[in-house]
C-alpha cells in the first residue's frame, strides 16, 4: 500500500496528514516547529512504513527551512507545491470555499496521490552547490539593495546638493565609492563643501584609500564645490544634510555586505566541479557563473532535457492556442533570478564571443527582432549549450557552439 504525506507549515506549528493510495486518511498530527516536533513527524512516518530504502514522499508549500532540511535526509522525495496550485486543488475537494490547516495538509497529501507525476521533487544538489546558491543569491540581493539605496541617495542629493553629483560623476559607481562616502561625511551640505580646504579634501581622499592623483583630484573637487550652485534655505539644507548622513550609513553597510559576500562567492564557487565548465562560456565570470550554478544546480536529473531548463529560465517562448486563435509570447512565469542572470550573460557574450555577436546581429537584421528579443533568443541558445556541456562534462567550444554559415564555409574553402 502506497502512503503519501502532506504538511501545512506555519511559523510555530505544522499540520501533518497521511493518506493511502485510495485517498483514505490514515493519520493526522499537529506538531511544533522544533526538534521535538520533527521527531514526532519522523516517528509517525516510520510507523506507517517509512524506511531508508522506500521513504514516504512529502508535499509541502515551501522549499526552505529546517523542516525541509530534516525531510530531505536520505532518499526521500520532497515536493514543494506552489500555494496557488494547492488552492486550486482545494476546490476539487470542496465547493464551499472552506479552509483549515488540517484540511490543507490533507489536500497536499492528495496532490501526490493523484498527480505526483505532474510535480517536480526538490533537486538533489550537493552541499557545496547549495552553499554556493546561498552565497550567490545573498550577494545578488545585497547588490540590488545597494543599488536601491544608492538611487535613494542620488534622488536626495538632486534635491539640495547637485554639486556632489557633479563631483562624483567621473567616478565609476560614484556614490558607492569610499571617496564619495568620506567627502559626504566631510561636507554633508553644499554650504560646508564650499568652505572645505585643500588639506581636508586630500585627507578625505587618503582615508578612502586613494593613493594616486590626489593633488589633481583635490583641485577638481575644490573647483566643483566652489562653483555657483542654487541652494535651499539654510535650515532646510541642514535638515536634508542630516537625512543624507542617515541614508549614507545604510549605503555603507550595503556596500560592505555586497563586497564581503562577493569575496565569499569567489572563494566557494571555484571549488565546485562544474565551475570550469561554466566559466568556459563567454560572458560568464565568477559572480555571474555562481548565480547560474545557484539556479541550475548540479543534480543532472533535475531537468529532463534542455527544453525544461530553457522554460525554467524564461528563455523559450510559450504558445497560447484556443480555437482559431494562436499566439507565441515570452514567458512570464519563470525563475526570475536565472532570467536576470541570463540577461547579463547574453549582454556580455555579445562582446566576448564573435559567434554570439553574429547570432545577435542576425536576429536583429534578418528577423527584425528588438534588442531584448534578440538578446533573449541568444540566451535561449547559450543556456541550451550549457545544459549539453554539463551533461557531457565538456567545456565550451566556440566553433561547435556557433559554426560558420554554409556560405562563409564555401568562401573560405575556395
Amino acid at each position: 500500500m502506497l502512503i503519501y504525506c502532506g504538511i501545512d507549515w506555519a511559523e510555530r506549528t505544522h499540520d501533518v496528514a497521511l493518506v493511502d493510495d485510495s485517498g483514505q486518511l490514515l493519520a493526522k498530527r499537529h506538531i511544533t516547529d522544533d526538534a521535538a516536533g520533527y521527531k514526532i513527524l519522523l516517528d509517525l512516518l516510520a510507523e506507517y512504513g517509512d524506511t531508508q530504502e522506500s521513504p514516504i514522499p512529502v508535499a509541502i508549500e515551501t522549499s526552505r527551512g529546517l523542516l525541509v532540511a530534516v525531510l530531505r535526509t536520505g532518499k526521500r522525495q520532497v515536493f514543494a507545491i506552489n500555494p496557488m496550485a494547492a488552492a486550486r486543488y482545494r476546490d476539487r475537494h470542496s465547493v464551499s470555499r472552506k479552509k483549515s490547516d488540517p484540511g490543507d495538509a490533507l489536500v497536499l497529501a492528495n496532490v501526490l496521490r493523484t498527480d505526483m507525476h505532474a510535480h517536480r521533487p526538490l533537486p538533489r544538489d550537493s552541499d557545496l552547490a547549495r552553499a554556493v546558491a546561498v552565497l550567490a543569491r545573498a550577494q545578488q540581493d545585497a547588490t540590488w539593495n545597494r543599488q536601491q539605496i544608492s538611487n535613494q541617495l542620488r534622488s536626495l542629493l538632486r534635491e539640495y546638493y547637485p554639486a556632489a553629483l557633479a563631483a562624483f560623476e567621473p567616478w565609476k559607481n560614484g556614490l558607492c565609492r569610499p571617496e564619495a562616502h568620506q567627502l559626504l561625511k566631510l561636507a554633508p551640505t553644499p554650504t560646508k563643501a564650499a568652505h572645505v580646504t585643500r588639506a581636508q579634501l586630500q585627507a578625505a581622499l587618503k582615508r578612502a584609500g586613494r593613493q594616486r592623483g590626489i593633488t589633481a583630484e583635490t583641485e577638481r573637487l575644490r573647483e566643483v564645490f566652489r562653483a555657483d550652485w542654487a541652494h535651499q534655505p539654510q535650515l532646510v539644507e541642514d535638515a536634508l544634510g542630516k537625512q543624507m548622513l542617515a541614508l549614507l550609513i545604510q549605503l555603507e553597510a550595503a556596500c560592505t555586505a555586497a563586497n564581503n559576500l562577493a569575496e565569499a562567492v569567489e572563494e566557494a564557487f571555484p571549488q565546485h566541479p562544474d565551475a570550469e565548465i561554466i566559466l568556459s562560456f563567454p560572458g560568464l565570470g565568477i559572480q555571474l557563473g555562481a548565480r547560474v550554478l545557484a539556479e541550475v544546480g548540479d543534480d543532472r536529473q533535475r531537468f529532463v532535457d534542455a527544453r525544461g531548463l530553457k522554460a525554467c529560465a524564461g528563455a523559450s517562448p510559450i504558445t497560447r492556442a484556443s480555437g482559431k486563435k494562436s499566439s507565441i509570447t515570452r514567458r512570464w512565469v519563470k525563475n526570475d533570478r536565472l532570467n536576470h542572470a541570463g540577461y547579463l550573460w547574453a549582454f556580455s557574450a555579445i562582446t566576448a564571443s564573435p559567434g554570439a555577436k553574429a547570432h545577435y546581429r542576425r536576429r536583429r537584421d534578418n528577423h527584425a527582432d528588438w534588442h531584448a528579443a534578440a538578446q533573449r533568443k541568444l540566451f535561449n541558445r547559450m543556456i541550451g549549450q550549457l545544459y549539453h556541456c554539463l551533461q557531457q562534462g565538456q567545456q565550451y567550444d566556440e566553433e561547435l557552439a556557433f559554426p560558420a554559415p554554409p556560405a562563409e564555409m564555401g568562401t573560405a574553402a575556395a
